[in-house]
């Protein structure tokens, strides 16, 4: 190979090979064809090695470790190179095509006859069908003119039918002869001679002829059509069938009816006398019918043309309409809400209604009496529009109801701050400064301004009517402000309308005036709950509408509610460094904070072990239980209601709270009587500070001639119980021994099962049951009877801790392994051959997953070039247009200043002339 570039080593090979440079003299070049096929073979071969020499990447070689004289083996060598563009040339002819056509979308019309003709059947279609097709091929093949003696007409041959010797002719004369005769010498002809009757009698032509033959087109096609005939006819015959059982039933619809709506039979038909026949009446000649006897045509026809009008006075089905969407039917509530307000104010304005507003019109005029004189001054209208004496009247009975309504507020104000000391109730205000400190002022957990007179009834209104339109609310205030004249009940039905005034799809604000009015709707729930008395059914129906606007609204939701829970943590910090058994301080929470810790589990998923809400309520809650002191019965039943929420939070995922079973047990301890001296004699490490202290020592059940027994506990009545009370100690022991019963059923399933509840069991064997109630009695004999059984079956279950389970060490061999082979391939072959195999499909896989990705990765870099290609040829097309475009232009401007510049020439002659 000659030195230098490229080029110049190409061109001495291609020197060298003899494909360039001077060609041989003219006497040497006259050749035949082959040699020049031969010339042209070898020619390309010289250029193949060539090229194969000056481009040494195009042929990968791979070295092997040990080269054995005489072995080939597979994939040593190899041309990356051509496989690339062998790729390149397959996926254009596949993958592209499909690229391609990806999002094509192609139709097949169906052009076959009859099949969009409804009016035929498919039998029809199918002989039409085959009918074309035969006359096709008919076409195609009409004559075999190869052999003479081939030629058939029918199946016949044509040199058979020359002889008309024995065919017996009729002439005109012969018209005496039976009509039989002619038939059978037409039959016997048209057998003979007329090319076999056109397969009219093969039964005959086979009895006479011996073997069946074949049959030709034309007895196909009569076949076909007797076929398709009898199934027309049996159709037919069908369809007569079904027609007379529905004139049956026509004529028998009178005799259903009646059986179906169960209608009094009528005279005429059922119970019309029986008409005797007479000598020499018309109607003899019919004696036989007994319709004719019984009913008289008149009769029916009238019975006729009454079932007619019936059935056209029936309610018709009316078309539904369609389902509207979301959106939609906000803005019709919307809508009709308006219009019913609109309505209720000119009615209270003593206007009439417009036929816009509704169907109604006007409100109807009183009655005229007899003894009406027509000298009223007022019209009834016009006393709706200006104040009546009655109006008037009742007005002013509005305004005392109001003005001692605002005393009594005031008194019931001024008590519950003298009875709760320092805590400031839901009714105040707040402190113009709010203290962040531990040392502060218990806060109040409803910023309002406004009091909520805690009303049973609400004040009769001047209009008995509720209204139709509400704003949205921002603050407790104005919702207060809103509900001030109405009634308890009637405050589910303004929650409604509120909420469907300002549903979030009629207007963008409205998604913010719904997150603020959740709050309001919590700030309410804690001030309903604060009322003396509370009114607890109004946090039920608070509870409808709020659930919505926290589903759609979470976490603005969840800010409202963390800010509540974190002024209850506040409170329970000032309270703990009050002092926490200083009856005085506020430390357990109150009836309004146990009904926002009740509604949270109502609205969260509570199983989560993480979450916004329901973690930090968790965590106070068990703050309560651990932190405070118990020094009423008030605080047992606040802390029994917690262990019931307890009980809600943890239905699912059933984790440990340790502080609800040592409440359960003190609160036990504190109400029933035991035989326990001292903290020291408590089985099991139970904390127990409170246990016979000064304080709750007042709060054990004493002995009586007739123990009270456990009633339904209500927690409003309890939370105010007086230390004496002894029907409330009853009421709170039943509760914490059914809580306990239903906490060691849910936590039969923990490792440590056996060590928490023991000593409850301890505990529970030391109290005195025959001091208690009877029914008291019965469900402590079924909490020790339930306990002893699950501790039972806990110990049974448990099993001691055992080392680790393995395989037996085998003893020691000194045998040698003997290898029957030395390759590496079956050495490394495991013994087990399941094993062995489904190694073999992991390698497999391995490798086909691996070739699959490779192919993939090639396939998108194959559709990113073409996509590429594809932009650079618009591009291109792009600016060819925008060049043509731009020359155009530069010509026409060219011309455009070639003509100023002539005008400007010509001015400046004019100028100087």
């Amino acid at each position: 190979m000659a030195k230098g570039s490229q080029l110049v080593q190409l061109k001495a090979a291609l020197n060298q090979a003899g494909v360039i440079g001077q060609k041989p003299s003219g006497k040497k070049r006259k050749r035949s064809a082959a040699p020049l096929e031969k010339d042209k073979l070898k020619t390309a071969a010289k250029l193949e090695e060539i090229h194969r020499r000056l481009n040494p990447f195009d042929e990968k070689v791979t070295k092997l470790k040990h080269n054995v004289g005489g072995r080939k083996m597979k994939g040593v060598s190899g041309k990356p190179a051509k496989s690339k563009q062998a790729g390149l040339e397959q996926r254009k002819k596949t993958l592209l095509k499909e690229w391609e056509e990806k999002n094509r979308a192609g139709g097949i019309v169906d052009r076959r006859f009859g099949e969009n003709d409804p009016t035929m059947s498919l039998e029809e279609r199918m002989l039409e069908r085959f009918t074309r097709e035969r006359q096709r091929a008919s076409k195609s093949a009409a004559f075999n003119i190869e052999d003479e003696d081939e030629l058939t007409h029918y199946g016949q041959s044509l040199s058979k039918l020359d002889d008309f010797d024995d065919v017996a002719l009729r002439s005109e004369d012969d018209n005496d002869e039976e009509d039989s005769t002619a038939r059978n010498i037409d039959r016997e002809i048209v057998n003979k001679t007329h090319f076999g009757g056109f397969g009219d009698n093969e039964e005959e032509d086979e009895d006479d002829e011996g073997p069946a033959r074949k049959k030709s087109k034309a007895e196909v096609m009569a076949e076909v059509m007797a076929k398709s005939k009898e199934h027309k006819l049996r159709r037919q015959m069908e369809k007569d069938a079904e027609d007379n059982i529905r004139h049956e039933l026509d004529d028998q619809f009178a005799n259903l009816r009646d059986l179906l709506f169960a209608a009094p039979p009528l005279p005429s038909i059922v119970e019309a006398p029986i008409i005797e026949p007479q000598t020499g009446s018309p109607e003899l000649s019919k004696k036989d019918d007994p319709a004719v006897l019984s009913i008289a045509p008149e009769t029916q026809d009238s019975t006729y043309d009454q079932r007619v009008r019936e059935l056209a006075f029936d309610k018709r089905s009316k078309p539904k309409d369609r389902t509207k969407t979301e959106e939609e039917l906000a803005l019709e509530a919307k809508d009709t809400l308006e219009k019913a307000e609109r309505r209720r104010q000119r009615r209270m304005e003593g206007l009439p209604e417009s036929d816009s507003e509704g169907e109604g019109g006007g409100r109807s005029k009183r009655k005229r009496g007899g003894d009406d004189l027509e000298d009223d001054f007022y019209d009834e209208d016009d006393q709706w529009g200006g104040l009546g004496a009655g109006l008037a009247e009742r007005n002013a009975g509005v305004d005392e109801e109001e003005a001692e309504g605002e005393d009594d507020g005031s008194d019931d104000d001024e008590g519950s701050a003298e009875e709760d000391g320092d805590h400031a109730s839901v009714f105040e205000g707040f402190s113009d400064e709010e203290s962040e400190e531990e040392e502060g002022e218990h806060e109040q957990l409803v910023r309002s301004a406004r009091v909520d007179k805690g009303k049973g009834k609400a004040k009769p209104s001047s209009s008995n009517e509720l209204p139709y339109t509400f704003p949205c609310p921002e603050s407790h205030d104005e919702f207060l402000a809103i509900i001030e004249d109405i009634e308890d009940k009637d405050i589910p039905i303004v929650l409604q309308r509120i909420r469907a005034l300002h549903h979030t799809s009629l207007a963008p604000e409205n998604k913010f005036k719904l997150q603020k009015f959740a709050g309001v709707l919590i700030d309410h729930i804690l001030s309903v709950s604060s009322a003396k008395p509370p009114r607890l059914h109004v946090v039920n129906s608070l509870y409808s509408h709020l659930k919505p606007i926290v589903k759609a609204y979470p976490i603005p939701a969840a800010q409202h509610f963390n800010s509540k829970l974190s002024l209850m943590h506040k409170n329970l910090k000032r309270g703990l460094a009050k002092g926490s058994t200083d009856p005085e301080s506020k430390t357990w929470p109150g009836l309004a904070e146990l009904s926002l810790l009740r509604v949270i589990p109502l609205l969260w998923p509570t199983s989560d072990l993480h979450h916004a809400v329901v973690s930090p309520t968790r965590t106070l809650m068990g703050s309560y239980l651990g932190l405070c002191r118990v020094r009423s019965l008030g605080d047992i039943a606040s802390g029994l209601f917690l262990c019931t929420l307890w009980l809600q939070f943890e239905a699912l995922s059933k984790r440990l709270v340790p502080e609800v079973v040592n409440f359960i047990v003190n609160a036990i301890l504190h109400i029933a009587p035991h035989s326990f001296k001292s903290v020291q004699s408590l089985p099991g490490t139970f904390p127990s500070p409170d246990f016979l202290s000064d304080l709750c020592k007042p709060l054990k059940l004493t002995k009586s001639k007739q123990p009270p027994e456990a009633s339904v506990a209500n927690l409003s009545e309890l939370l105010e119980a007086q230390p004496d009370d002894q029907q409330a100690k009853a009421s709170l022991l039943g509760l914490a021994i059914d809580l306990c019963g239903r906490f060691a059923d849910m936590y039969k399933g923990l490792d440590g099962f056996i060590e928490l509840f023991e000593p409850v069991q301890n505990i529970l064997r030391g109290i005195d049951g025959s001091k208690l109630g009877h029914s008291i009695q019965s469900r402590y004999a079924s909490l020790l009877d339930a306990l002893t059984r699950l501790l039972k079956f806990a110990h049974q279950s448990r099993q001691p801790l055992r080392l680790q389970a393995h395989k037996p060490i085998p003893i020691a061999t000194y045998i040698p392994k003997f290898e029957t082979t030395t390759s590496n391939y079956l050495r490394q072959r495991d013994p087990d051959f399941e094993k062995n195999e489904a190694a073999k499909l992991k390698a497999q896989y391995k490798q086909e997953r691996k070739g699959a990705i490779r192919e993939l990765r090639k396939d998108a870099r194959f559709l990113a070039a073409v996509e590429q290609q594809k932009q650079i040829q618009k591009d291109k097309e792009y600016n060819e247009r925008l060049k043509k475009a731009f020359t155009s232009l530069e010509g026409e401007r060219a011309e455009q200043k070639a003509m100023e510049k002539e005008k400007a020439k010509d001015r400046r002659r004019r100028g100087k002339k």
